[in-house]
């Protein structure tokens, strides 16, 4: 029998949906839609997705892994989040790594690829010029984030923000979906905890840093696979993420 479907299921599939029809923001609009008609030599034979793209994973996660956006020939090639680029390649090895991922490699969204307890969003859902949103872009899209967190309210437990720019983006994202962010704002380090209150008991957030898994970080060894499996666990156990792993479990 399979299992029952977490009670924000249908309303965050419609959630992503709507995502990946937005049109909010003229220059990521054009800029996503030229990297699709143009591609890049090594894709020529692919159809690009060439739109936001919506998060991915279960409904009723517990742990929630925010980036930054779409990388022009990964997620908006692909229209999945972090698949079919190298920083990808890097996160959901290291999500197979602890336990959470079914396989260690993510190149195309029916590639079967599952996760155990985690899901994965952006805070800009379009690929920026550059790799680089506007911080009106940002404000633009955050309503999506608001939105997706407050659905996800129920059972998320832990966030990873990957990066300086998705912490600066998450944390007002927090306060609008009903959490209690300290003022003046915690800044950004990686491996930094800040526990944030919830708008009832038991309903409290801890967010956690990390670098963002980036070609400039991963190639420098600024991070290292070490370092992001040792945050991905003890996130994972703060928000009981562990018990949802899948067969591999959590070394």
């Amino acid at each position: 029998m399979a299992a029952p479907e977490a009670p924000c299921g249908p309303a965050l599939a419609e959630l992503d949906r709507r995502v990946a029809g937005c049109r909010a923001c003229p220059r990521l609009v054009e800029w996503r839609e030229e990297v699709a008609r143009t591609k890049r030599a090594a894709f020529a034979d692919w159809t690009y997705w060439g739109r936001p793209v919506p998060g991915f994973g279960p409904p009723d996660a517990r742990l929630l892994i925010v980036g930054l956006a779409p990388a022009a020939h990964g997620g908006n090639r692909t229209g999945r989040m972090f698949t079919g680029d190298r920083s990808g390649d890097v996160l959901y090895q290291a999500l197979y790594d602890v336990g959470l991922a079914s396989q260690p490699t993510s190149v195309s969204a029916d590639d079967g690829l599952e996760l155990y307890g985690v899901r994965v969003t952006s805070p800009v859902r379009c690929a920026p010029p550059a790799n680089k949103p506007t911080p009106g872009e940002r404000d633009t899209c955050r309503p999506w984030l608001v939105q997706e967190l407050r659905l996800l309210r129920p059972t998320l437990r832990a966030v990873v923000v990957l990066g300086a720019f998705g912490w600066q983006a998450a944390l007002p994202a927090f306060a609008e979906a009903g959490w209690t962010v300290p003022r003046p704002r915690p800044a950004f380090a990686h491996g930094t905890r800040v526990p944030l209150a919830g708008p009832d008991e038991g309903h409290g957030l801890d967010v956690f840093g990390c670098f963002h898994v980036s070609q400039r970080n991963t190639f420098t060894g600024r991070l290292t696979p070490e370092m992001l499996r040792d945050v991905l666990r003890t996130a994972a156990g703060a928000a009981g993420a562990a018990g949802m792993a899948g067969p591999k479990g959590m070394p």
